[in-house]
C-alpha cells in the first residue's frame, strides 16, 4: 500500500437540475445521481480515476454509511470502513438551467464520540505493510478533537510515512505545528493562518517560507483558484503554476482531484514540480466536469501537456 487517505467526515453528494430555484414555489427537479464524497474519498477516487490506486478509511455509519461503500465498490476503490453510530451526512447541489448557477447546500456532519475517532489513530499503528503517504482532508465532524489531524500526523511520523493535509481552521494550525510533509491551503485558510483579512503575495510568499524554515511542512501547495497554484519547498524556491483559461461548469471536488494529481505524479517518480504541475491539470479538468463529479484522466493529460509547457508560450 503506497497511499492512505482518511476521511473524517465523508458525504453523499447528490446533484439534481430544474429549471430554476425561486422561493415559495415547488422546484421540479430531474431524478438526482449518487455520488461518494469527502475529502480523503475523493482524493482516492480521483487517484483511481488516473490510473493510481490507494485504500481509503473513512468512519460512516447508517443506511447512508452503507450506500457509501456500496457506491465506492462499484467504483473500484479500495476501502476500508469503520463503523460509527449516526449517519453520514448527505449534500445537495442543484444546478440551475435558466440561471447557469449552481446551488450547493452542504449538511452539518454527525456527532462521533471518542471510541469512534479513536478507531483510526488505534488502526493505522496496527498496519502491516507501511504506507509512504498518509492523506487527510476534509473537515472534522463534531465531536473529533481539533488536534485530531496533529494526533495523524505525529502517527504518521512513527510509521516514517509521508502525511499530507487539506483542512482549514484550527485543525490545520495544529497540524502544522505538529509538522507534515505537505499542506494545501487556500488563499483564505492561509489569511487565517496569518491571522489577517487581506493578503498580499508578498505576504503569502514570506509566511510560505516561514513554514518551510521552521519544519511545519517540507512542500507547502496553495491553491490559487482559477490562478493555479503556488508550491513553496525546502530548497526555498518559489514557484507558481498556471493552467489555460478552460469553461468551468463546477468547482466541487477540483481541490481534492488537484492532490489526488500531485500523488499520482510522485507514484511516477515526478519530482515536486512536475507533482504540482500535474495536480494543478486534474483540478482544472475537475473544474470542466459537471456537479461533483471528478476529473478525467484525457482532460488531465490533455492540460498537463499545455502546463508543463507554460513559460515556453509566453
Amino acid at each position: 500500500m503506497k497511499i492512505l487517505t482518511v476521511t473524517m467526515n465523508p458525504v453523499i453528494d447528490k446533484t439534481t437540475t430544474t429549471e430554476m430555484v425561486m422561493p415559495h414555489k415547488k422546484i421540479r427537479c430531474t431524478p438526482p445521481s449518487y455520488e461518494p464524497g469527502g475529502g480523503g474519498i475523493n482524493i482516492s477516487r480521483a487517484i483511481k480515476k488516473l490510473g493510481g490506486s490507494s485504500v481509503a478509511w473513512y468512519l460512516a455509519g447508517g443506511k447512508a454509511g452503507d450506500v457509501l461503500y456500496e457506491l465506492l465498490e462499484e467504483e473500484g476503490v479500495e476501502q476500508r470502513k469503520f463503523e460509527m453510530n449516526n449517519d453520514i451526512r448527505e449534500n445537495l447541489l442543484v444546478y440551475s438551467k435558466n440561471t447557469d448557477e449552481n446551488y450547493r447546500i452542504t449538511m452539518a456532519g454527525p456527532e462521533v464520540d471518542k471510541t469512534e475517532w479513536q478507531q483510526i489513530l488505534d488502526e493505522i499503528h496496527k498496519l502491516d505493510e507501511t504506507p509512504e503517504y498518509v492523506v487527510a482532508s476534509g473537515s472534522l465532524p463534531r465531536g473529533v478533537p481539533d488536534d485530531f489531524y496533529a494526533r495523524l500526523a505525529k502517527a504518521a511520523k512513527k510509521l516514517d510515512s509521508k502525511f499530507i493535509l487539506d483542512t482549514s481552521g484550527e485543525p490545520l494550525k495544529k497540524a502544522l505545528q505538529e509538522g507534515v510533509f505537505m499542506a494545501k491551503p487556500n488563499l483564505k485558510e492561509m489569511a487565517f493562518l496569518m491571522g489577517k483579512e487581506d493578503i498580499t503575495s508578498q505576504d503569502i510568499e514570506n509566511k510560505a517560507h516561514d513554514f518551510i524554515l521552521d519544519d511545519s511542512c517540507q512542500m507547502l501547495v496553495i491553491s490559487l483558484g482559477a490562478k493555479g497554484a503556488m508550491l513553496a519547498s525546502r530548497e526555498n524556491i518559489i514557484e507558481y503554476f498556471v493552467p489555460p483559461v478552460m469553461p468551468v461548469n463546477s468547482a466541487v471536488g477540483a481541490g481534492d482531484s488537484m492532490i489526488g494529481g500531485m500523488l499520482v505524479g510522485f507514484m511516477k517518480d515526478y519530482w515536486a514540480s512536475q507533482a504540482v504541475k500535474y495536480g494543478v491539470a486534474a483540478g482544472t479538468a475537475a473544474t470542466m466536469t459537471d456537479g461533483s463529479e471528478l476529473c478525467t484522466k484525457e482532460e488531465t493529460d490533455k492540460i498537463y501537456d499545455w502546463v508543463k509547457t507554460y513559460k515556453d508560450k509566453v
